[in-house]
């Protein structure tokens, strides 16, 4: 019994000695990390009747991205599509949109990464004639 103790015992020390010099590097913040700058873009522009408008802006990093319809004329009441995308160069691929949008109204995504994303403003069939329109984007 007393060989398997002692054969035991450095085995231990070794262990312990090993154990206690590693580092992973990993460390817990004490403070939470601020999120990063967000960005505003202001897009303007006329929708003709059946039109639809698109305007593509880069997001630098994960975060909220929100659109808000904030002008629409000559008749701030009419309604019209808004949407968020992302934009693959050539079109955008609309991912969230509102339909019923007045001014005032915003649609809220989330960017899960920096790239490219868009805004989009169509008539949804209430445009009688040609509208002035401009939408502020607030991004990552």
């Amino acid at each position: 019994m007393r060989k398997s103790i002692s054969l035991s015992l450095p085995l231990l020390v070794a262990l312990a000695v090993a154990a206690s010099g590693c580092d992973n590097g990993d460390t817990i913040p004490t403070t939470p990390t601020a999120p990063g700058e967000t960005v505003t873009e202001t897009f303007s522009g006329s929708l003709t009747v059946s039109g639809a408008v698109t305007f593509n802006f880069n997001a630098g990093g994960v975060g909220t991205v929100v659109a808000t319809l904030r002008s629409v004329g000559p008749d701030s009441s009419t309604q019209m599509g808004l949407a968020l995308g992302e934009w693959d160069g050539v079109s955008c691929a609309v991912k969230i949109s509102n339909d019923r949008s007045q001014v005032g109204t915003a649609v809220t995504g989330q960017a899960n990464a920096a790239g490219a994303l868009c805004t989009r403003v169509y008539d949804v069939g209430q445009l009688t004639q040609t509208a002035t329109f401009e939408i502020v984007v607030i991004h990552p």
